[in-house]
């Protein structure tokens, strides 16, 4: 495609439309999924925060090679192994034109860390902070963490006067529906001021005139419209009714490519796709559960074909994988990274040795969570019957089927994770390997439980030697192969779409849209 380059940054794909652009523009913006809320810390998802991270911001961002840099802290460092440092940024103002200092800092950490928010387990090793000076904070851990730095990049910054003349002093749940003053208003620091907010219709936002940061983008205007329906999707860009989608539909990207008015940016996101397995002493029926033995789980591996299911369910675009991470996070290990091999006939001798022949068993899954989730499902339903099982698929709604998989209600479940935003396989270790104990195991939808896992995970989160602690994170990754704790399935693909007037934008493989850095034609 003419005008086209790619980048290699540090590791993480970056592409660019590349061209000289002036002047003001208004983008039109057709999402995937709407934003959940406008409180950062009500949900942790990712598309939500990646939207929100347009009107707030962190004490350190991502940069273009998905390096930590300053944001609104200037500089930091480590006091003792339990306390850091911030030197806070001056002369920034929230949009409301209130001065950023030390109280909004503190306001914010207290906020993300109160027992009832969502994303406490985002700062794990956080204990309290205490203000120096107007414009210095210390941030005071429970014992050395080498990844403070990650975890701050999603933890945005209140205005706390706002927080409190709102009643907003206390953070919202999505899940739990809970809301407030915050989930319906926004007062940041970013680069874009929200204008408008109507749920599941658009929310609309002007750029930030008195922004700290030199602009890069020429955007006076982002106008966000909800469009859940691929198809609508598509023809929506193929229109020109708008100007950006982030979830091109990977089976009509030939029909995309094909217009002249189009522009397509793909790549591999850094998610890693899998099937889990129920791993408590009985299922939910009452049976005894069968997939703790190793052999059906490696059965399972066999019977799944990685390479017919990225040529026909993934249309070519997605990249097998081996292991639970992809190749830029810190942790991954080429020599881990092998596909489990496909060998029906193995798979059902592995299955007649469990005394697991015409096992019934489901498969549950989702409409909406990855690319082509239920023709990915239904494929590897087909194959797991091929070798002499009864597999049925639980589909229906996230709302309904992700509280199902979380609860020990799904005997075998498909599960994501793109270690966001730690960028570090610290993150799924933590979370999801981890057995459950406090903010850790989190995501252990399974229930298992490794004690020497444990072990070593808790020795990575205290270990600031990188490759010491590197070494401690490579190993549970390989013992949970070992395990075939999971199935690795892929790094799922993400594909972008333009129209001809967006000029320059940046896909990285987290696949966050950062239209601070995207360019429009006058």
């Amino acid at each position: 495609m003419a005008g086209l380059k790619r980048h290699i940054l540090g590791g993480a794909a970056a592409l660019s439309l590349i061209a000289g652009a002036a002047g003001a523009e208004t983008i039109r913006w057709g999402g995937s999924q709407d934003v959940t809320s406008l409180d950062p810390y009500s949900y942790g998802s990712t598309f939500t925060l990646a939207f929100l991270n347009h009107v707030y911001e962190g004490l350190v961002r991502y940069n273009g090679d998905l390096e930590i840099e300053p944001a609104l802290a200037e500089s930091w460092e480590i006091l003792s192994d339990d306390t850091w440092r911030f030197k806070l940024r001056q002369g920034v103002t929230f949009h409301n034109g209130a001065e950023f200092t030390a109280e909004d800092v503190l306001a914010s950490l207290n906020r993300v860390s109160h027992e009832s928010s969502p994303l406490r387990g985002n700062l794990p090793s956080y204990k309290s902070a205490e203000i120096v000076d107007d414009h210095t904070i210390d941030i005071k851990l429970t014992g050395a963490y080498p990844l403070l730095l990650n975890d701050l990049t999603n933890i945005f910054i209140f205005d706390a006067t706002w927080l409190k003349d709102n009643g907003a002093e206390l953070p919202t749940d999505v899940t739990k529906g809970v809301e407030g003053y915050a989930t319906f208003n926004a007062n940041g620091t970013g680069p874009f001021v929200i204008d408008e907010r109507v749920p599941e219709s658009r929310t609309t936002m002007n750029v930030n005139a008195a922004w700290w940061d030199k602009p890069v983008h020429n955007i006076s205007r982002i106008e966000f419209t909800p469009i859940t329906s691929a198809a609508t999707r598509v023809a929506a860009i193929l229109s020109n009714e708008i100007d950006f989608i982030e979830g091109a539909p990977i089976q009509d990207l030939p029909r995309l490519k094909g217009s002249t008015d189009v522009q397509v940016i793909e790549g591999n996101a850094l998610r890693t796709v899998m099937f889990g397995f129920n791993r408590r002493e009985k299922l939910e029926d009452g049976r005894d559960n069968p997939f703790n033995d190793l052999k059906l789980r490696q059965a399972l591996a066999h019977a799944i074909d990685l390479d017919l299911i990225q040529k026909r369910v993934m249309r070519g675009s997605s990249r097998n994988a081996g292991t639970l991470v992809a190749p830029q996070i810190p942790g991954y290990q080429a020599e881990l990274d092998v596909p489990v091999e496909y060998n029906a006939d193995l798979a059902k001798s592995l299955i007649k040795d469990a005394g697991a022949e015409g096992l019934k068993f489901s498969l549950s899954c989702s409409y909406e969570s990855w690319v082509n989730e239920e023709e990915l499902c239904s494929a590897a339903v087909s194959m797991l019957t091929r070798v002499g099982l009864q597999p049925t698929l639980d589909i229906g709604p996230r709302a309904v089927q992700s509280p199902k998989m979380s609860s020990g209600k799904s005997d075998m479940f498909i599960f994501g994770w793109a270690n966001e935003p730690m960028l570090d396989s610290y993150s799924i270790l933590v979370q999801a390997l981890h057995s459950r104990d406090g903010t850790a195991g989190v995501f252990n939808w399974g229930d298992w439980n490794y004690p020497e896992w444990d072990a070593l995970i808790q020795k990575a989160s205290v270990e600031l030697d990188r490759d010491t602690r590197l070494g401690y994170q490579t190993e549970v990754l390989k013992q949970a192969r070992d395990e075939m704790l999971f199935v690795p399935l892929h790094q799922q693909p993400m594909a972008w779409a333009t129209s001809k007037k967006v000029t320059e934008i940046l896909q990285q493989a987290d696949n966050k849209p950062r239209h601070w850095l995207t360019v429009m034609a006058k």
